[in-house]
């Protein structure tokens, strides 16, 4: 169970009755809150217990079974369908979300950063004071762990472990070609075979995951190209596995570079000094540092070899063009950031490292474990080897 303790001070601090979420579970925030997964929108209302209300019946009895909340209730339990016949249909629905929020004593809500536009105009027509909640006290607390979470990532990443040896396995198996292509059982292999092998070791292992990256050669030049095509021998590979279990919904988070064949010097070179970063970082990472530190670790460990960083030219294009890490759980890309503006870490925060250099005349390198910040350190999930030639 999360504790609320800091949404409970946030409420008293800004001196409303309730937090109110409008959105599906897809929504970290709304998942995190309600305690309850559902693909339409339904409404929870925090106010020291937790409040659910949903349109129809559909979801009714599982959220009862499955969910956390103090209370579970439908638009029906709030008169409807007389609320329709005397407002219309769109107006009834703030009129139901008023009574609703009047049955608890909430005059006053708060909502995160993203709130339906239509459901805060309608409770304020309803004389319902909605004060955006600029900060997203929710997803600032879904930033530190609790033990349950932690397992989760760590579980997450076991599969992610299994699915990148699967693609390394490939890539070890696959002979050079003539024309410096990759071949594998006779064919071409090529990035979309790699993922392929990815996704399906992936869903043997409870996980999933709608994109990942396996670039080679120029590609891999630019940190968010998915890559395509034939795979070729002498250039590196990143190969970054980003999955979310299916039951926990919880994300982890691995990047391995690999070369089939003999890499260039330059390669070598920078996969050696990447390797260095990443240990730099990690010697950083610990509670009462800030993300801006780790992240400064780096930049510290690329320019003093003479490359190019944004914090030494933020209009760089080659070189170490973006932060060092972010947070991982619900969302792949979460708080806290490893980044100029990183704030204090604390024990509980699971984060990747994840030091990289491109260079489209070069290709891409990158290295990411993840870890969690402990009360003296940090504890590395990932037990994944790092090897540049395969």
């Amino acid at each position: 169970m999360p504790d609320f303790a800091r949404l409970d001070d946030f409420l008293e601090s800004t001196d409303t009755d309730g937090y109110l979420i409008d959105a599906d579970s897809t929504d970290s925030d709304q998942y995190y809150l309600s305690g309850f997964d559902a693909p339409d929108p339904f409404v929870t209302l925090y106010d020291g217990e937790t409040h659910l209300l949903f349109p129809r019946s559909l979801e009714f009895g599982r959220a009862k079974r499955e969910s956390r909340a103090t209370t579970v209730e439908r638009y029906v339990d709030f008169d409807h369908a007389e609320l329709v016949e005397e407002h219309g249909s769109e107006a009834a629905v703030s009129h139901v979300l008023a009574r609703f929020l009047e049955s608890y004593g909430v005059d006053s809500v708060a909502v995160p950063p993203r709130f339906p536009l239509r459901t805060a105009d309608g409770l304020r027509a309803r004389g319902v004071d909605v004060t955006p909640d600029t900060d997203g006290t929710i997803t600032e607390i879904r930033a530190t762990k609790t033990d349950e979470e932690i397992e989760h990532v760590r579980a997450a990443q076991k599969a992610n472990e299994a699915s990148m040896q699967a693609a390394e396995d490939l890539l070890s198996a696959a002979r050079v070609a003539d024309d410096g292509t990759l071949q594998y059982d006779g064919e071409v292999l090529t990035s979309e075979r790699v993922k392929e092998e990815i996704e399906v070791t992936l869903l043997r292992h409870g996980c999933s995951l709608d994109e990942t990256i396996v670039a080679c050669g120029a590609d891999a030049a630019d940190p968010h190209d998915r890559g395509s095509g034939p795979l070729t021998a002498g250039e590196p590979i990143i190969l970054d596995i980003f999955p979310r279990d299916k039951t926990t919904k919880y994300h982890a988070d691995m990047t391995r570079t690999f070369c089939k064949g003999e890499p260039s010097d330059t390669v070598r070179e920078w996969y050696d000094l990447t390797e260095r970063a990443k240990t730099a970082a990690f010697d950083a990472l610990e509670p009462g540092a800030t993300g801006a530190d780790v992240h400064d670790a780096v930049c510290d460990v690329y320019e003093a070899a003479g490359l190019p960083t944004l914090r030494s030219d933020d209009r760089a294009e080659t070189g170490f063009i973006h932060s060092t890490g972010h947070g991982v759980g619900l969302d792949i890309h979460e708080l806290p950031r490893l980044s100029p503006s990183g704030d204090e870490l604390e024990p509980g925060h699971v984060v990747t490292i994840e030091p990289g250099l491109y260079d489209p005349d070069i290709g891409g390198i990158r290295i990411e474990d993840i870890a969690v910040v402990t009360e003296d350190g940090y504890e590395n999930f990932t037990e994944y080897e790092q090897r540049l030639v395969v």
